[in-house]
């Protein structure tokens, strides 16, 4: 009777387990329809079809792009506002950090002083890459003054203090490249599907976004006061339109989140296969920009990108992003490098494994001043070379023949407490 008694509860516990599991894999999607209430954002009234606010619009899309993610069975959908009333930006953020939330997508409509803008931007947390689209930034965290709650939780930040850019750079490298991919993904459909002219990807300093735990972007779907656009925005077609672009991006973009991360939902069907890609020969890595500046990690001109890898030749650093063997990867690596601010990024070639027959490669462990004997590099290594140029020292260290040895070799530095160095192509 008790061995029975614990097997009904040990089936039960594993009931249990089994149905949790499965609900942690819900991908968590907060949909925030801007403006509402109060604050009508951005309007303008026509003669033929009256008065446009932006809180209308956006959550007309806002609830048409919940109602196709709401059927699909791995979506969780949570709303900011179902309907016309306001919550603060703090409500916004704090709910999907509360929710623990996958992606927060954050839907509005433009506006200009100038009557002849128009077309779609997306806008992902980060500092601000120039002076264009300040009108963005202004109407948008000029809201928060609708609210005390909102000036109690972001009056404390000062966007010219250290402290403040730190802790923005930290966010920003933590979810920039997802956010720049389902942007990428969201412009790209706009104009591949809707056929409508897409501004790009931006990165600015938005309240709404700043301080969301998660990837999150903030889609302005138009100009209200352009007046074919206007019209396009508050039209049923135009509306839903908008709101399949942007499903069928978050689709895409949950497809290659779980292609990076290997995971296959065990509660799906399996699909029938699909031809497999064929890797390239080569494996593709992205030049962002050539510079005689050595940039370290972390440096505001990488623009939050990671997976860098710096070579320097000839005198000149060059900074690659990124590496992979597959065409479908490269081209969204070159999206996402574009969309970062390196307009003229483009792939390069690299032929696995290949040796350099008229040179080697090295790895420059530290360039300045003079070291002094009790240095931690030359404590920690031996056969350090050392040059002078105009003054400044270079000092090298090792000697291969491929890439893939240097970066080994890079990395067993970086494991002794060498950080910061560079590979370096030498020319015989």
């Amino acid at each position: 009777m008790h061995n029975v008694n614990f097997k009904i509860i040990l089936s039960f516990l594993l009931i249990l387990s089994i149905n949790f599991i499965f609900s942690q894999k819900k991908f968590t999607i907060v949909l925030d329809a801007g403006h509402g209430g109060t604050d009508h954002g951005a309007n303008r009234t026509y003669d033929d079809i009256g008065r446009i606010a932006e809180k209308d619009v956006t959550l007309a899309i806002t609830l048409k792009v919940g109602a196709m993610l709401e059927k699909n069975k791995d979506f969780k959908v949570i709303y900011t506002r179902k309907i016309d009333e306001y919550p603060s930006l703090s409500d916004r953020t704090n709910l999907a950090n509360r929710s623990k939330a996958d992606l927060f997508i954050s839907i509005h409509c433009n506006s200009s002083k100038k009557p002849t803008a128009y077309g779609t931007e997306t806008f992902v947390q980060g500092p601000d890459q120039n002076d264009t689209n300040l009108e963005v930034a202004k109407r948008e965290n000029d809201v928060i003054f609708l609210d005390e709650k909102d000036k109690q939780t972001f009056g404390s930040y000062d966007a010219s203090s250290p402290e403040s850019l730190i802790a923005l750079k930290l966010q920003q490298s933590k979810y920039l490249e997802s956010s720049l991919l389902l942007g990428g993904l969201v412009e790209n459909n706009f104009v591949n599907k809707d056929k409508r002219s897409s501004r790009g990807v931006f990165q600015k300093n938005l309240h709404v976004l700043r301080m969301n735990a998660m990837p999150s972007v903030l889609i302005e779907t138009g100009f209200i006061n352009h007046p074919e656009e206007s019209h396009y925005l508050a039209s049923e077609k135009g509306q839903d339109e908008i709101a399949e672009s942007i499903y069928k991006a978050v689709i895409d973009y949950k497809k290659a989140i779980d292609r990076k991360s290997g995971y296959i939902a065990s509660t799906k069907k399996p699909e029938p296969e699909k031809p497999v890609e064929v890797a390239l020969k080569n494996d593709f890595r992205i030049l962002l920009l050539s510079s005689p500046t050595k940039y370290n990690d972390g440096d505001p001109a990488l623009k939050g990108l990671n997976y860098i890898l710096p070579i320097k030749e000839n005198g000149q650093y060059k900074y690659y992003y990124g590496v992979t063997n597959l065409a479908s990867v490269r081209d969204i690596n070159i999206k996402t490098a574009k969309d970062a601010g390196f307009r003229n990024a483009y792939a390069v070639g690299f032929m696995p494994n290949q040796k350099l027959s008229n040179g080697y490669y090295t790895i420059e462990v530290y360039t300045g001043d003079k070291l002094n004997g009790n240095s931690f590099i030359l404590q920690t290594l031996k056969d350090v070379d050392r040059n002078k140029e105009s003054g400044v020292f270079y000092y090298t260290y090792g000697k291969v023949q491929t890439l893939e040895d240097a970066v080994k070799l890079q990395k067993d530095l970086e494991a002794k407490g060498i950080k910061n160095t560079v590979i370096q192509k030498v020319s015989k």
